[in-house]
């Protein structure tokens, strides 16, 4: 087998799942032409298969392998050819660790690649080619757990009468991803509290609108992947957020564990700090009692405010079709592109790299053309980004001789509208 090699960050958490763990995989697999749908998924990070094992198996045609499967296979296990760990450049949030959560820095990933992946998924879950129904519809993502919404038979209600749209809900206990999936990738609007589900956002179609509601004390600017995931560029999602503003239409549960937002194992003294709170500092992951409190409460949606913010929102939306019209401009992928190296030097290289245009840019009419180049020193995490006006260029700032760069190419449209990578050069000087 030809491997690859790997941890899941949480296997068990669906935002995780697509953000950290599907996104990356497939988009490695992308780059290494080896890393087919005959390769091996090898997970060494120790977790059990977890909720959603069944979405990282539409990778590969083989059995993923989990660290615990590595023991029966015999004392030594050898791959004709194993790659190590992931590129993470589809990523676009940090979750807390070292500052508070946010935006990544230097967001790399475009909705350009966020929709080639939902396709391919959508084709390995047998719903792509189902009927798209006429009908304009609303998702409301139902939890069942915890952060219930508890007025929310009251919620459908007004939603399809105030939108004279049919609204329908969800959840991960009553429904098959692959049903959820081909729901959401035909519905006008997405609504749900704050949590992992809302991550499915990505199967929306262009113009759609993500609603995302949030419990007492907690501020939607505070927690934004998934307003970040609508604004990637390319997207074309909407994205509006509702905030419970009255205590009285909170329900909290002090006494469940800690890690369900119960607060009675802390002092009385912080206990009461807590309940008096009005909205959770910016805090570090993922242990903050005060955040946890809060997120895991339940509400009554306070109905009129939510739909007069919605309203508000529907204001400034995009024609939907206006929106479909504008995401199938997209450049196609870079042809031909080639890589020459050259020593100058004990400390001095060149790297030259060339390509074609992308098949389509010949018969559209594109206002500003530039062409995207990354080059990554094999075996850093780190990027050089470059943005060319023409078809070649010759690299020699921090190019060193006897060392193999990856090279990625893609085609941009009018600043915005992002191509695809084409294939990975390995080049070495």
């Amino acid at each position: 087998d030809v491997a690859l090699i790997t941890n899941r960050f949480n296997p068990d958490n669906l935002m995780h799942v697509f953000h950290d763990d599907l996104f990356p995989l497939y988009y490695t697999m992308q780059q290494f032409p080896d890393l087919d749908a005959e390769s091996r998924l090898v997970f060494m990070e120790g977790w059990n298969e977890g909720l959603h094992f069944d979405l990282y198996k539409l990778l590969s045609n083989k059995q993923p392998l989990l660290k615990q499967h590595l023991g029966t296979l015999g004392k030594l296990l050898c791959f004709t050819k194993s790659y190590v760990g992931l590129s993470k450049m589809t990523t676009w949030y940090q979750y807390g660790f070292v500052q508070p959560q946010g935006p990544k820095a230097n967001i790399l990933v475009s909705g350009n690649e966020i929709r080639q992946f939902t396709r391919f998924l959508l084709s390995k879950l047998n719903r792509s080619s189902e009927a798209i129904p006429t009908d304009e519809y609303i998702v409301i993502f139902s939890r069942t757990v915890n952060r219930l919404i508890l007025n929310e038979a009251e919620l459908i209600l007004a939603l399809a009468q105030e939108f004279n749209m049919k609204t329908v809900t969800v959840s991960l206990d009553d429904y098959s991803f692959g049903d959820i999936a081909h729901l959401i990738s035909n519905a006008s609007m997405l609504v749900s509290m704050h949590g992992a589900q809302l991550v499915t956002a990505v199967f929306l179609p262009p113009g759609a609108m993500v609603v995302e509601l949030f419990p007492y004390g907690v501020n939607p600017d505070h927690y934004t992947p998934y307003k970040t995931l609508t604004a990637l560029p390319g997207m074309d999602l909407h994205y509006v957020a509702w905030r419970n503003t009255k205590e009285e239409n909170t329900f909290t549960f002090p006494e469940r564990p800690w890690d369900q937002g119960g607060i009675s194992h802390l002092d009385k003294t912080e206990q009461e700090r807590i309940m008096k709170s009005q909205e959770v500092p910016r805090h570090l992951c993922c242990r903050n009692p005060e955040w946890l409190f809060r997120i895991y409460q339940d509400t009554i949606v306070d109905i009129p405010s939510l739909i007069d913010i919605i309203k508000k929102g529907m204001k400034s939306k995009p024609g939907r079709k206006k929106q479909k019209y504008t995401n199938s401009l997209y450049p196609g992928k870079v042809r031909d592109a080639k890589c020459e190296t050259s020593v100058q030097g004990a400390d001095e290289a060149k790297l030259s790299v060339s390509w074609q245009i992308p098949w389509n840019l010949k018969y559209l009419k594109v206002r500003e053309v530039k062409y995207e180049v990354w080059i990554q020193e094999q075996g850093e995490n780190t990027y050089m980004p470059y943005m060319l006006s023409h078809q070649n260029h010759t690299f020699s700032e921090n190019i060193k001789p006897f060392t193999t760069y990856l090279v990625w190419i893609r085609c941009i449209f009018n600043k915005t509208l992002l191509g695809p990578f084409a294939d990975v050069l390995m080049c070495s000087t």
